[in-house]
């Protein structure tokens, strides 16, 4: 057997970072050194802090890295839900890609093999600014004549903002929402300061869940929003799959009279109306509809998705590899969703790396419903590394690589240098300061 090094003898000796700005979102990729020259690449989810992370790096330091399940249990206790687990998903990435390059195979082959050579692609949708639900159909339509297959976009209370008498709120919380948490209204275009972060304001509107905001949405604001539905449709027609995102943070029966005025519409699923912890909430809503419901792009670990699927919560689920745990743990939970019957749709709004990562860990999964991809518009995502086809997608499918580790030959930096982020510059400085971090580490006595 012809190897790329010396398995047994590998050790990690050495962790770096690249923050890199507008691919499409801000993403963190990470390289994983060792004594025999070889580095693996993973990636620190979107909007997560590499600290997550670099608190890990005493913790792997010296450890072979191609022990994978092994490292991941000494270090999962530090991760958490949402952004709070990819300092934990982004190592457990890394080491499959340096286990997979320590002994020439690709990761799918070290999961198990695979089920598939391609993977099919279900592409987000985003249209800036005012806009019908016509234009958001010709944006759809063009991802259509790209060749791709399964469809989303975003729909909710983001688009009856500047809609009089479509929303039904405490008089105010809405000109706040919009001031200091224009995210989660999902208003296109609209930024998030640190100084909207810091605020007060934004941290009691960012942290107040479903349930407690209050926001109600009139029968104008249903109408509003069934009529832009059939835009859409009247624009791509009724074959292609069509799921929808970020609705808004609006109280359950809401969200329940919605899925029920959308059910003529056949959308593939609703995904995220209620926070992810609240399964009664899901029971009763999947309960109340035909239509799919979806959530999971912010659990960590695979017990909080089994929770959902014994309450029979869900019809779809949408875990992202760099939340949840990392590639084994996204097969664990895949494995999991087959024997529920729970469709798995992959969540992927990430850099080639994370994109790469959920490709190997999608081919070794038994049944996988789609990938999503964000980064149509984006002309250089693809260039972020080196050795993947060009073009990346073709006819709505990404090939499984057979290359070893994650599948691409390295990064590239000048491309990397070109977009890094401007508020946390540097090219893989060296982070020697968290060589020493220490703690006692053990949970129980």
């Amino acid at each position: 057997m012809n190897y790329n090094s010396a398995p047994s003898e590998l050790r990690i000796t050495d962790m770096r970072f690249v923050d890199i700005d507008g691919a499409p979102k801000r993403c963190t990729i990470l390289r994983i050194d060792t004594n025999q020259g070889i580095s693996g690449y993973g990636e620190v989810r979107d909007a997560s802090s590499k600290t997550y992370a670099l608190m890990l790096k005493s913790r792997i330091l010296g450890e072979n890295p191609c022990d994978v399940d092994r490292i991941f249990r000494k270090i999962k206790q530090f991760g958490g839900p949402s952004r709070q687990g990819g300092g934990v998903s982004g190592i457990e990435v890394a080491l499959w890609d340096l286990a997979g390059k320590a002994w020439g195979v690709p990761v799918y082959q070290l999961l198990g093999g695979k089920f598939r050579d391609k993977i099919r692609v279900y592409c987000d949708t985003d249209v800036d600014g005012k806009h019908t639900g016509h234009d958001m159909g010709l944006a759809l339509k063009k991802r259509m004549d790209m060749g791709f297959t399964f469809l989303k976009m975003d729909l909710g209370i983001g688009l009856l903002m500047d809609e009089p008498g479509t929303i039904n709120a405490p008089l105010g919380f809405i000109d706040d929402m919009k001031k200091y948490a224009p995210h989660i209204l999902n208003v296109q275009g609209g930024s998030v300061t640190q100084e909207m972060v810091a605020h007060q304001k934004s941290y009691q509107i960012v942290h107040t869940a479903h349930p407690f905001t209050g926001i109600h949405i009139t029968e104008r604001g249903f109408e509003y929003l069934e009529n832009y539905v059939k835009e859409v449709r009247d624009v791509i027609g009724y074959e292609v799959p069509l799921a929808v995102d970020h609705f808004g943070h609006v109280c359950l029966e809401d969200c329940i009279q919605f899925a029920r005025r959308m059910e003529k519409y056949k959308l593939a699923w609703v995904e995220d109306l209620a926070p992810w912890m609240y399964t009664d909430h899901y029971v009763r809503l999947r309960n109340s509809t035909t239509i799919p419901v979806c959530t999971g792009e912010d659990i960590y670990l695979k017990e909080d998705f089994l929770k959902l699927f014994q309450a029979g919560a869900v019809s779809v689920i949408h875990p992202d590899i760099l939340t949840c745990g990392g590639a084994l743990e996204l097969k664990k939970i895949s494995d999991l969703a087959d024997e529920y019957g729970v469709a798995v749709a992959v969540h992927m709004a990430e850099s080639p790396v994370g994109c790469m990562a959920a490709v190997q860990c999608a081919a070794a999964m038994h049944n996988v419903l789609a990938l999503e991809y964000h980064s149509v518009d984006c002309p250089w995502w693809a260039d972020m590394v080196t050795g993947i086809p060009k073009p990346f997608i073709k006819d709505g499918f990404i090939d499984v690589p057979d290359k070893p580790g994650l599948g691409f030959d390295d990064l590239n930096e000048e491309v990397l240098r070109a977009h890094i982020n401007p508020r946390i510059p540097g090219y893989f400085e060296p982070t020697d300061q968290w060589n020493e971090e220490f703690s006692n580490d053990r949970i129980w006595s």
